[in-house]
Order: structure tokens, then sequence, then C-alpha cells
């Protein structure tokens, strides 16, 4: 065995490898059928090893030729719709379709042409290239970009560039008199070696980027409270940590609130209604809350609103607004009267933060004392809606 032969199987066994992890992966994922699309890619690209084989030891040499640029060429262009379904750029199937027969007509025209010839060389990479390219101008265009994505790109980029030095090399190094001879010449290692090294990365960066989408996924489900939409304890002391690293000096505030006699609510009218309540409370909350801010259910009927850059007038006057929309919640029987309780504290800082919450919950339980349905702030008291 050769060093030529050796990579075809080294890059069957790896494009195989990764056809299987994606349609694994595909399960769990939001990008379910670009996952599935990269699968089937990377699994016919795969097949382009054997069709190789089979030219260099059993012929009849065109038909595998023929067979082996076809299957890299499908392989690619299914990458590239997959990449397109990861980046919500649908591929138009009809350009593609059109594309995939004229660049396979063009592979059986110039199969006669002298071989290592610059015409050759250059007619026969350029398909290839060109479908790495449009996946990575997908990719350099999408939007919303991380530093995956921008490596990603990078990465697609350079192997789509890295087809035309293929052509560079096979006109320096020849790929051989014939198409069987290809195996058995220097061209043939260099040009899988780097097939190997840049499949690799691709496929690693794509599953990467598929994987930390899950990741994503799961996470948020974990931090959202699914009755009330907002954040659960756990998503809003991420999202109050995310808020001091970005401003960690403020001025910040802090609002404590809770539904008044919810339990007699559930006792009166039913679980049902209690959540309706909840619902309705929570839209409120997200409704009013303003974008540099975390919002959260953290219990119950109990729930908090973290300020940033918020002096505690402001946090006091959002209370008290918040407490005028509670009376008239929408999507309520009407025979229910519901109303909450706040309490409001400032935050000096991180350090400070335990301290502001139990400051917070202490003017809530006066507020509640005081009669309920009333803003109180730590230290000093706001009357009922004054």
């Amino acid at each position: 065995m050769n060093g030529a032969t050796f990579f075809l199987v080294v890059n069957f066994v790896v494009a195989m490898s990764f056809g299987a992890v994606f349609v694994v992966v595909a399960r769990r994922s939001q990008s379910r059928k670009g996952a599935m699309w990269l699968g089937a890619g990377f699994g016919i690209a795969s097949t382009s090893a054997v069709c190789e084989l089979l030219l260099a030891y059993l012929g009849p040499p065109k038909i595998w030729a023929l067979g082996a640029f076809a299957t890299v060429l499908c392989g690619m262009v299914m990458l590239t719709i997959g990449i397109g379904e990861m980046y919500r750029r649908r591929v138009d199937t009809r350009i593609t379709a059109i594309f995939v027969s004229a660049a396979l007509f063009l592979a059986y025209v110039i199969y006669d042409l002298p071989r290592g010839t610059p015409l050759q060389a250059f007619l026969y990479q350029s398909p290839f290239a060109i479908v790495v390219l449009a996946g990575a101008l997908i990719v350099i265009l999408a939007r919303e970009r991380t530093a995956i994505d921008r490596f990603l790109g990078l990465l697609l980029l350079t192997t789509g560039i890295h087809f035309f030095a293929k052509a560079g090399l096979a006109v320096v190094f020849g790929s051989g008199a014939k198409a069987s001879d290809y195996i058995h010449t220097n061209y043939a290692l260099i040009s899988q070696s780097m097939t190997a090294v840049l499949m690799v990365a691709v496929g690693l960066t794509l599953l990467a980027k598929l994987v930390l989408e899950i990741i994503a996924v799961q996470r948020t489900e974990s931090e959202i409270d699914i009755l009330s939409g907002l954040s659960n304890r756990r998503g809003f002391d991420r999202r109050v940590q995310a808020l001091f690293r970005h401003d960690p000096t403020g001025p910040h505030a802090i609002i404590l609130c809770d539904l008044d006699h919810f339990k007699q609510i559930n006792d009166t009218f039913g679980h049902h209604v209690g959540d309706t309540v909840i619902q309705a409370f929570g839209a409120r909350l997200r409704l009013n809350a303003p974008p540099n801010s975390a919002v959260g259910r953290l219990g119950g009927e109990e729930f908090a609103l973290f300020l940033s850059r918020t002096e505690v007038d402001a946090a006091v006057q959002l209370a008290q607004r918040l407490r005028l929309e509670t009376m008239s919640l929408l999507n309520l029987p009407p025979s229910i009267n519901v109303t909450a309780s706040f309490g409001v504290a400032s935050v000096s800082s991180e350090f400070g933060l335990t301290e502001a919450y139990r400051q917070a919950d202490q003017a809530l339980y006066k507020a509640k004392n005081s009669g309920r349905n009333r803003v109180k702030l730590a230290t000093t008291g706001f009357g009922n809606g004054s």
C-alpha cells in the first residue's frame, strides 16, 4: 500500500465517521435538516475513495474516474446545502441541479484531455472550488456570527481556494498519463493528505457549531420557567452576573414582587386560573422590563427584576407602574381582582447584591404588612400609589 492509497483509506474512514456522527447529532439539533445534509454529504463524498481504488486496480477507468468526480462533487453540494440550512439560507435546488449536471458533463468532456495540463487541471478542480466557496459565502454573509462562525467561514474559504492550488500542483507534479495512474503519483499523495487535513478541520468545526447550539438550547431550557416564560432562579442569577460584567459600577436596582393572596386565587378559582394569572403577570413584567434588565420568576408567586444602570427612584417609578397595571391584567375572569406588592432596593455592587436582596425582601414584607398592593423602598416608605 503506497502513501496515496493509505490516505484514501483514511479519508474514507474519517468521512464515513463524520457522516454517522452528524446523523446522530441531528436527533438533538435545532438544525436537524442541516445536520442530516452534512451527514449525507460526508457519506457520499467518502465513496469517492472506493471509486479511486477501483479506478487504479480494477477498471474500467472512465466509469470509476467519473464516479470519483461525481461523488466528491455531490458530497460537497450536500455539505453546502447543509450549511445553508444551518444559517437559514436556502440553496436553490434548481440552480444546484443545473450546476451539478453541467459539472458532470464538463468532467465527461475533459476526460480525454491530456492530464496535468493547466486547462485540464483547472477545469477539473473549478466545480469543487465553486461549491465550497458558495458555502463560505453563506457563512461570511450570515447576520449573526460568533467566533466559530468566523473561523468556519475562513476555513471554507481556504478549502475552496485550495482546489485551485491543487490544479497548480497537478501541473507541477503531474497527475499521471492515465486516470488509473493517479494513485501512484506524488501528486496523489499531496492531494489526498491536503484533503484529509481540511476535511477533518471542516468536519470538526461544523460538528462543534452544532454541539454548541445544542448546549445553548439545553442551557436556555434549563434557565426558563415554562409557565411564566421568564427566567427561573438559575437563569435570573446568570443574567444578573452578565449585567454586572458589562457594568460593574452601577447604579443598579432590584425589585422583588409578590402576587397578593395568590393561594386564595388557586383555592377559589382553581389552579388553571392561577396559572393564567402567573402567565399574564409574567407577560406584563416582560413587556415593561427595559433592555438592560433581568426578569425572573423566583418561585411560586414571587418575581424579581434587576435593573442595570438604573437609579433607585426610576426603579420605584417602574414598580408603581407595574403595580397599577397588575390590577388590569388581560385574559382573566372579571370576578378576579389581582394585585401585587413590591419591594425596591438599590444595589451598589455585585458584592452588595446579597444585602440588596435582603433589603428588598424586607421592603416587600413591609408592603405586605401595610395592606398589600403597595410599593416600598428599602428604609423609605411609599404609600398605596403615592
